[in-house]
């Protein structure tokens, strides 16, 4: 059973990574997911107990993405990608910074994954319309698939692991983003600085100030319904409209929290609602999201946590429980940056996914006090969201990213992108986790509630 349950998470592992003849990775974790259950790690009760703990992240996310693939109907990303190239105004420079802008508020406004699938693609679009060279378009889109990737961090609800190990340590959303958006935002900042300074000399002085004829490439995953509006100023009030209701219902996700209201029930709220503004106003009906919608990132995510529940029932937790102890039980400090490191060599080795839920359940069989559990918690989320894109397999967001930019034409080996990574992510990790421990100290003067 133990030997069975230990070579079938590698092996789904690796197919994960893999992803033989582009295989989706939902296959090879279900798979996987159902030998664990076979060899008896994990029994058919405890499935019921990883369903509630997964649902509710599962369906905020799902209804998360539901509302890209509206806005990406009514022209939104296409609209966004103009708007780029109008506010940088002719400068290489000022673009880098637009684009990475643009990549830490889809993510806030999304999620990790939807960000990279759908901003990936228009600006590959975008890079080409202008005319930059390959070795030009490399910056933009690499620094913004690492603050695409890295700002899940500041808020739990842009990505669905967060979400999962938010409901395991019994966190609220609204108690982790007090904790972590100030420390997790500062990290953001200084990782695109140090990015700017790395790719200083290869920006192009100069960007063409106008776009015409973006088109979405036929590999944009949302396949996306034209939209004509009678002049750029209604289009431009339109959109602000449409930006100004989803920031409404992220910002209604954070009071819910606070007032104890699942969720996910605000979220899937916010989707029908734009749901039905798309009905109305393109008089396109819902139906098309049983077909454009990813359901088996829900799949994915309940099998992996079934392979993870099984890792634990044979002893794993146990094993790391005596080896994270005394990193966690010194100073705070410690338990920060220790947790913070262990987690990012974890991810990078085991992808970041199945590495924040081994963490997060060995933390919750510690007996930690309060204060030091939810802060290694977040040091565990800073280490599983920033720490580990020093490789391009330690997130399925980035691996995701290498294939849609080299299905763009835009050639990047895996050895340049550790090449930027490897002077970049561990100050940036290192910088975050220090911070997190003085915010959190000062915040909450070495007592917590909640």
């Amino acid at each position: 059973m133990v030997w069975l349950t230990i070579v079938s998470f590698l092996l789904t592992l690796g197919f994960i990574l893999w992803r033989p003849r582009g295989i989706n990775e939902a296959i090879p974790a279900t798979i996987g997911a159902a030998i664990v259950l076979l060899s008896g790690s994990v029994t058919f009760s405890d499935l019921g107990i990883i369903a509630e703990t997964i649902s509710g992240a599962a369906i905020t996310i799902m209804a998360t993405i539901v509302m890209a693939i509206v806005l990406e109907s009514f022209g939104f990303f296409n609209w966004v990608a103009e708007k780029l190239a109008e506010k940088a105004n002719g400068s290489g420079i000022r673009l880098f910074w637009y684009v990475n802008l643009l990549c830490f508020l889809m993510t806030l406004f999304f999620n990790n994954d939807g960000s990279i699938l759908i901003t990936t693609p228009i600006l590959v679009m975008l890079l080409n319309n202008m005319g930059l060279k390959n070795h030009q378009k490399i910056p933009y889109l690499l620094s913004g698939a690492l603050i695409a990737t890295a700002s899940s961090a500041p808020i739990g609800v842009s990505n669905i692991v967060n979400l999962i190990a938010l409901k395991i340590v019994h966190m609220s959303l609204y108690l982790h983003t007090a904790m972590m958006f100030v420390p997790a935002t500062l990290g953001l900042l200084l990782l695109t600085w140090l990015l700017f300074l790395r790719f200083k000399k290869v920006l192009p002085k100069t960007v063409p100030t106008k776009v015409t004829g973006l088109s979405l490439p036929s590999y944009h995953p949302l396949k996306p319904t034209s939209m004509k509006h009678a002049s750029e100023k209604d289009r431009s009030r339109f959109m602000r409209n449409v930006l100004l209701f989803v920031f409404a219902v992220r910002v209604s996700l954070f009071v819910a929290s606070f007032l104890s209201i699942p969720v996910s029930l605000m979220a899937v709220f916010g989707s029908l609602i734009l749901l039905g503004w798309r009905w109305a106003y393109l008089k396109i009906p819902p139906t098309d999201m049983i077909k454009k919608t990813p359901w088996y990132i829900i799949i994915f995510a309940f099998s992996m946590y079934v392979i993870i529940y099984g890792l634990n029932n044979i002893g794993l937790t146990d094993w790391l429980i005596q080896f994270m102890r005394p990193m966690v039980s010194g100073s705070l400090l410690h338990a920060s940056v220790l947790m913070g490191v262990l987690l990012s060599v974890l991810s990078n080795i085991f992808n970041n996914h199945p590495a924040l839920m081994v963490g997060t359940l060995t933390l919750t069989n510690m007996n930690l006090d309060l204060l030091s559990l939810k802060i290694a918690y977040l040091a565990n989320v800073i280490g599983s969201d920033m720490g580990s894109l020093l490789l391009p397999m330690g997130t399925l967001a980035t691996l995701m990213w290498m294939h849609i930019v080299r299905k763009g034409k835009v050639m990047i080996s895996w050895w340049q992108y550790i090449k930027i990574t490897m002077v970049v992510i561990p100050p940036a990790t290192l910088f975050t986790l220090v911070i997190l421990y003085y915010w959190v100290s000062w915040l909450f003067g070495g007592t917590l509630r909640g």
